[in-house]
Parts: C-alpha cells; sequence; structure tokens
C-alpha cells in the first residue's frame, strides 16, 4: 500500500481509500482514522468541559425515587404536607436528659423545669428559621407518642419545605446550631431530610474510596492482561472519557428530572467496566492483526470491521436492557436507566472513534513497555532445557479449547449440572419480602440511624410505621366519629388517633399491629381503602408506599421484560442468522442471574454474613433493587455473550464446522471474557465497600452475577447448549434466512490476516491474550454438508 499525506500531514501510511489486499476501506474508518490528532485533541477538549459542566451534578442529585409520583399514597403524602405540615414532620430533634437530675416526685426527667424551659427556647428557635414548618414538641402537646418509655429522651418535630436539594440546604444551615450540648440537654438531629442528606454524603464519599481502590487494582489486571504498560493504559482512558462524560449528561438531566445519587455508582461500574470490555475486545483485535503481518492502518480497518461492529452490536443489548427501567414511574430506576444508556453509549463511542485513532498513531508501540517479555523468555528458556540442549519447545493446546474439547464431550452432563447447580443457588429467592428502605440502609453509627433507632427501641409505637388517611370534602362530627369507630373495628388496627380538622380538610393517624410494612400492615391498607366513607380518602404511611411501588412494579414489569427480550432476539439473529441460538442466549443469561438473587435473599434479607459485611438487617429488599439487578446484570450478560458468539459465527461462516467453531469461539475469547469479568467484577466489589446497604448490595450482587456468568455460563453451558443443538444451532426457515442475508451483521474480517487458517491465526496469537496456544484441529466429526444455512458461505454483512 502506498503512502499518501492526509489533509493533516502526519505522514501516516494508508491515507488512500484501499488496504493492501484492495479492499476499498468503509465510510467509517475512512472517517474515523482520517485525522488522529484532530479527533483526540477534540475529544481532550470535550471532556474538559465535560468536567466543568458534570462536576457540580452531586449536590442537586436525591436520595429518594422509590415512590410512584401517581399513586394514592403519594398524593395522600403531599396534601398532608400541604394541609397539614405537623402530620408530616421530616426532621426530628431527639432530646436526651439521661444525665439531667430527675425531678421530685419520681416524675420524668423531660418533665424537669429545666429541661423543659431549655426545650421551649430550642423549639422557639427551630420556628424561627425560614423554610420550617410545622413545628411542636412534646412538651408543647404532651403526646405519649413523643416522650420515650422511661422518660430520659423527648422529641421536637418539624416540617423543613421544598425538595430534597432545597431542605439539604436548609439543614445544612440549621443543624450546626441545634446538634449537641444545650445546658441540661443533648440534641441529635434525625428524621427523613437527615436521613437522605447523611445518605448523599456518604454516598460520595464511598464513591471515591471506591474509585480509589478500584482504578490502581484494575490498571495492574490490565497489564496483567495486555502485558504492554502503553496498551493497559488505553482502556482506562476511554473509561474516563466515558465516566466524566456521563456525569455532564446526567447534570443537563437534573434540570428538568430528579435523578437519584446512587445512578453515580452505576455510572462509575458501567463507565470503567464496559469501557475495558470494549477496549480490551479493539485492542486485543488490533494486536491480532499487526502480530498476523498487517500494516498500521489495515489493522485498524479490519478491527472496525470485526471487533468495531461487535462492539456496537454490544453495546445496543446493553442499553436495551437498561432502557426499560424508564418504563417505572420511580426516578430512582429512571435515574439507572438515565446513567446507564449514557455511560454505553458514550463507552462505545469513544471506543470506536477516539480508540482507533490512538492506535492508529501508536502502531506498534501500542506492545511498548511489554512486561511480560522477561517472563515469556525464562519460560521458553526452562522449558528448551528441559527439552534438551538446542530443541524447540513444544506448542501446548489452548486451555480454552480443551476446556471446550471436555465440555461437548460431555455435553448432557455439564448441561444437566450447570442448571441444577445455578437452579438450587437461586431457590432462595423463592422466599423474598419486599419492604421500603429507611435510615438503616446507613451504618450502625451515623446520627440519624442512632436517632431513629433510639426512637424505634425506646419510644412507644412505631415512630415511621403509622398509617395516614387524609380526607377532603367536608364532613360533620358525627361523620369523623362514625368513620373512626369503622376503621377501629377493622382487623390488625392497634390504635387510632384523630381527627385533625381544618377547611374541609382532615386526618387520622392509624397504628397497625406488628411490622410497619409486614404483611398485616400491607393487608391493612387495602381495607382501609375499601372501607366505605362519607367523604373522599386518601390513604399513605410506610406500608401504603410499598403497596404502590408494587403494584407500579408489577404492572408494568411485563412490558419491559418482553421489550428486553423481543429485542435482545432480534439482535442476536440479526448477528448469528439462526433461531435457537437467540432463545438460547436470552434462557441461559437469566440462568446466569439465579446466583445473584438467591445470593440477595440469603445474605441481605436473612442476614447470613451481614457481622463480616457490616450491615443492618431489616429483614426485606427494597422493591426496585432486583428490578435494576436484573436489567443491568442481564445487559452485562448479553455483553459477553456477543463477543463469543460473534467470533462463533465468524469460524462457522469460514469452515461450516460446529464443533470446531465453538472450540475456535471460546479459544480466542475465553481469556479475554473472563479477564473482562474479573476487572468489572473488583469495581463492582469496590463499588460493594460502601457503607450504604442498597450501593453494598447492587455493587456484591452484579459482581457476582458477573463472574458467574463467565466463569461458568460462557465456559460450560453455552458449549454444551451448542453441541447438543449440533447441526440445527445456525438453523433458520427460509425467510428468515434472507432477512438475515440482507441485514445481518457479524464479525468477519477481510481476506488476509483475519481469514488465515485456524493454526495460522493461533500461531499469530503472540503478544495477545492468550499467547502462545495453538488452535485445536479444525477437522470435526460433525463438520456441515453445505445444507445448513450458513455453513461455508462468505462471511454476511461484508
Amino acid at each position: 500500500m502506498s503512502e499518501v499525506n492526509g489533509p493533516s500531514g502526519d505522514g501516516l501510511p494508508g491515507r488512500g481509500t484501499h488496504g493492501a489486499d484492495g479492499r476499498e476501506y468503509g465510510a467509517w474508518t475512512r472517517w474515523v482514522t482520517a485525522r488522529p490528532r484532530l479527533s483526540l485533541l477534540v475529544a481532550l477538549v470535550i471532556t474538559a468541559l465535560a468536567v466543568v459542566v458534570g462536576g457540580s451534578v452531586a449536590d442537586r442529585m436525591g436520595s429518594g425515587g422509590w415512590a410512584d409520583p401517581a399513586a394514592e399514597s403519594t398524593y395522600a403524602t403531599e396534601a398532608l404536607a400541604r394541609e397539614f405540615p405537623q402530620s408530616q414532620p421530616n426532621l426530628l430533634l431527639l432530646v436526651d436528659v439521661r444525665d439531667a437530675a430527675a425531678p421530685a416526685g419520681g416524675a420524668a426527667a423531660v418533665d424537669d423545669p429545666a429541661v423543659a424551659a431549655q426545650a421551649a427556647r430550642l423549639t422557639e428557635r427551630l420556628a424561627a428559621e425560614d423554610g420550617v414548618t410545622g413545628v411542636g414538641s412534646y412538651w408543647a402537646t404532651e403526646s405519649p407518642a413523643l416522650r420515650a418509655d422511661d422518660g430520659s429522651q423527648a422529641l421536637i418535630a418539624a416540617r423543613i419545605e421544598g425538595d430534597e436539594t432545597t431542605a439539604a440546604k436548609t439543614l445544612d444551615r440549621i443543624a450546626p446550631d441545634l446538634r449537641g450540648e444545650h445546658g441540661p440537654v443533648e440534641v441529635s438531629i434525625g428524621g427523613p431530610v437527615a436521613v437522605a442528606h447523611e445518605m448523599t454524603s456518604i454516598i460520595q464519599e464511598d464513591l471515591l474510596r471506591a474509585e480509589m481502590i478500584a482504578l490502581p487494582i484494575t490498571l495492574v489486571l490490565l497489564v496483567m492482561v495486555f502485558g504492554s504498560a502503553v496498551a493497559a493504559l488505553l482502556p482506562l482512558g476511554v473509561g474516563i472519557v466515558a465516566i466524566l462524560g456521563t456525569n455532564a449528561v446526567l447534570r443537563g438531566i437534573t434540570e428538568v428530572a430528579d435523578v437519584s445519587v446512587f445512578a453515580q455508582n452505576l455510572t462509575t461500574a458501567l463507565g470503567l467496566g464496559l469501557a475495558i470490555d470494549y477496549a480490551l475486545f479493539i485492542v486485543r483485535r488490533f494486536r491480532e492483526e499487526l502480530a498476523a503481518g498487517a500494516e498500521v492502518r489495515d489493522a485498524v480497518a479490519i478491527t472496525l470491521r470485526t471487533a468495531g461492529r461487535t462492539v456496537l452490536f454490544s453495546a445496543l443489548t446493553v442499553a436495551v436492557s437498561l432502557s426499560a427501567m424508564l418504563l417505572f414511574p420511580q426516578y430512582f430506576l429512571r435515574s439507572f436507566a438515565y446513567a446507564g444508556v449514557a455511560v454505553v453509549l458514550l463507552a462505545a463511542a469513544a471506543a470506536l472513534i477516539l480508540l482507533p485513532a490512538a492506535l492508529l498513531l501508536l502502531g506498534e508501540r501500542v506492545n511498548a513497555l511489554d512486561l511480560r517479555r522477561l517472563w515469556r523468555r525464562r519460560r521458553r528458556d526452562s522449558e528448551v532445557a528441559k527439552d534438551g540442549a538446542g530443541s524447540v519447545p513444544k506448542p501446548r493446546p489452548a486451555g480454552w479449547a480443551r476446556t471446550a474439547t471436555l465440555v461437548m464431550r460431555r455435553a448432557p452432563f455439564f448441561a444437566l449440572a450447570t442448571t441444577a447447580a445455578l437452579v438450587l443457588l437461586g431457590l432462595p429467592f423463592l422466599g423474598v419480602k419486599f419492604g421500603t428502605p429507611d435510615d438503616r440502609q446507613l451504618p450502625s453509627g451515623a446520627e440519624s440511624h442512632v436517632v431513629q433507632q433510639d426512637i424505634r427501641d425506646g419510644f412507644p409505637g412505631s415512630p415511621d410505621g403509622a398509617l395516614e388517611i387524609f380526607t377532603e370534602g367536608g364532613g360533620s362530627r358525627a361523620q369523623f366519629a362514625d368513620y373512626r369507630r369503622q376503621i377501629e373495628a377493622l382487623p390488625g388496627v392497634l390504635r387510632v388517633d384523630g381527627p385533625v380538622t381544618e377547611d374541609g380538610h382532615g386526618y387520622f393517624t392509624v397504628t397497625p399491629e406488628g411490622e410497619s410494612v409486614g404483611a398485616g400492615a400491607q393487608r391493612l391498607v387495602h381495607d382501609l381503602r375499601a372501607e366505605p366513607a362519607p367523604f373522599e380518602t386518601s390513604v399513605t404511611g410506610r406500608a401504603a408506599v410499598l403497596e404502590d411501588s408494587k403494584s407500579a412494579i408489577a404492572d408494568r414489569l411485563p412490558l419491559a421484560l418482553a421489550i428486553i427480550a423481543v429485542i435482545t432476539l432480534l439482535l442476536v439473529f440479526l448477528l448469528t442468522g439462526s433461531v435457537l441460538i437467540p432463545l438460547q442466549a436470552v434462557l441461559l443469561n437469566g440462568l446466569s442471574l439465579t446466583a445473584m438473587f438467591g445470593a440477595v435473599v440469603w445474605v441481605f434479607q436473612e442476614g447470613h454474613l451481614s457481622g463480616l459485611l457490616g450491615f443492618t438487617v431489616t429483614g426485606d429488599i427494597e422493591t426496585t433493587l432486583p428490578v435494576l439487578m436484573f436489567c443491568v446484570a442481564f445487559g452485562l450478560s448479553m455483553d459477553y455473550g456477543v463477543f463469543l458468539l460473534s467470533r462463533i459465527k465468524e469460524e462457522y461462516d469460514r469452515t461450516g464446522d460446529n464443533d470446531h467453531a465453538v472450540r475456535f469461539g471460546l479459544q480466542r475469547t475465553g481469556g479475554l471474557i473472563t479477564a473482562a469479568a474479573l476487572i468489572l467484577a473488583v469495581v463492582m466489589v469496590a463499588i460493594g465497600t460502601s457503607r450504604v446497604t442498597n450501593t453494598k448490595m447492587l455493587g456484591l450482587g452484579i459482581a457476582l452475577a458477573v463472574l458467574m456468568d463467565a466463569m461458568v455460563v460462557r465456559s460450560l453451558l453455552v458449549p454444551a447448549a451448542l453441541k447438543l443443538t449440533g447441526r440445527w444451532t445456525w438453523w433458520a426457515p427460509r425467510p428468515l434466512r434472507a432477512l438475515h442475508d440482507r441485514f445481518g451483521i457479524s464479525e468477519s474480517g477481510a481476506p488476509g490476516p483475519a481469514s488465515a487458517p485456524p493454526a495460522a491465526e493461533a500461531e499469530a496469537e503472540a503478544g495477545s491474550v492468550g499467547a502462545g496456544e495453538r488452535a485445536p484441529d479444525s477437522g470435526s466429526a460433525d463438520r456441515t454438508d453445505g445444507r445448513i444455512p450458513g455453513a461455508g458461505k462468505a462471511p454476511v454483512g461484508r
């Protein structure tokens, strides 16, 4: 190929439109490789702008989002906050008088005149603050619900107005003057607004720590995988661009929609994980083509035509899975869709635009600073010495090819045993109990958690378990009295307080028996909503929010699953041209998640390992977490599945040999997928070190799912399934075959280095993942006779 200076005048070879094999480069390759220095410079400027734009995103995020905004409970909560702010306090001051001298006559310490006077001053100070309303206290109301059973503690309650961001700023302003010792009392701050604010702060601190843990370990693992320190830095660069870009996108979304602070964890995890996956795949293929003798620009072109297509395909499958969360009304789930889709598309864009530009500029220098050369030289020297002076080391059979051969030889056993083991690991999920998050998500030493725990342990009734009935449309005193008697007679009602009425509105407070969000409380919600009343009623409270949240998820979950399944089936069909493989992919991906769901219940609901992992057991799982974990883990499983299937398909198109294609595909991608999964698991475990339980559950659960998928499903179950289906693996009816011939996509390289015979390709593997191993003999008893669609055909999508 002639050397032609491009418009930038950098003298790079191959500025023409044809490669060494005479094939014309595609428009995408020409565009991406036209001005590599300019591309990288523009990316640097855009990334710098993203740092500026996205730097303040955390300050605009909320820590809630679990409730359905259109639900009855949400309407009642907002109406009560508007009409009766004292009924919806979100700030609690716990006044502790344990060290005060008890007054004469055996009265409780909280009734001491000095304590009462100091509490009155605190109440007045709080009521005078801007943005604070509905201030009340035990000393003003003498309500027994606001005093501890032993008389050593009492509460001042208030409501901070505004959304989560405004409330957090108000709390920051007033808290320093309220917290701490005040004469004979000591004040601690709790309530929902304090819990939310403390959770946001802890998540930000934990995220920074997770990044400090994950980045150096990831770099070490990448150096071990690539050998070259230069190649190892490329995936990190792609990940950083994706993370910073996503933060800027989320900052823009906060202008028009609520975004959960938890989404930042997914941004970091997927930004690093997927960027590394995509960069591993592209850099590995590029180095493979260089090792096979391709010129630099030809190697970039073949890489984009093969691995690049697979990366784009993989990104689409992951984005589809994550975008399904947009169907749910809770902004907690929608936030993960915003973050997930943005980071996936940005990671793919960086891998398909910036990475090829960097590879074009680096060329052979991508292998610079190869830290494995010394180890390989010592291994060769030891093998020569062992075999005799002057002899040539014997090639060792490929480990992943041996694994595939063993699995396919015992395909029924591995298919049944692996499936049974995965189903068994998922059985604990059959006993899942759903709940709503509270202060126990925080570490046990967090101030708001300590306050809420003191209230749970020492105050009558449940501090956050009461149900409230908002009434509107008037009503006489007799009607209110009759309605109160009706609800008092319902099963599961411990106590009814109220009504409190004003301007045609009113509310009752109903304390249920048992757990605040237990089965009895949830039944009571249904009974209260079904109870006839002479006025309009709306029910809220933790159990009501839980019921509405479960209903919203149940209503939309079938549609979300159907969308994920249908689009996944379509995309995998376009990749493979097979009818069976898409069905296998969906079923096997679902199986790979069973261990994650079983572990979530066994560990976080039932409390096993809680001491080791450091979290408070609540006995339930937050309703939206399984949906989130399914969408993320399923998308990542499809990511690895596409990598494996694309290489199997490429080899099957070339040889028509099903068994050889499976062995070859696993040999070429097994190490890659395992390395990518291990690196992503490291990132997720780092996220799982968070002190917030939901984040810990998300990180550790996804890490387990990723490892199970890469090391069990991709290594054992997929080869066994493909062997069992045999020649029928690639079957499709004639109309669908024609559709695939026209619109299908596959990882198919150009003639030449990328289409070398299997043995030659294996020998060209030196310097890349799995170096030094030879591919197995391509012969197979199951070689097709050409009648099965795809056998011996030219690669589709050419």
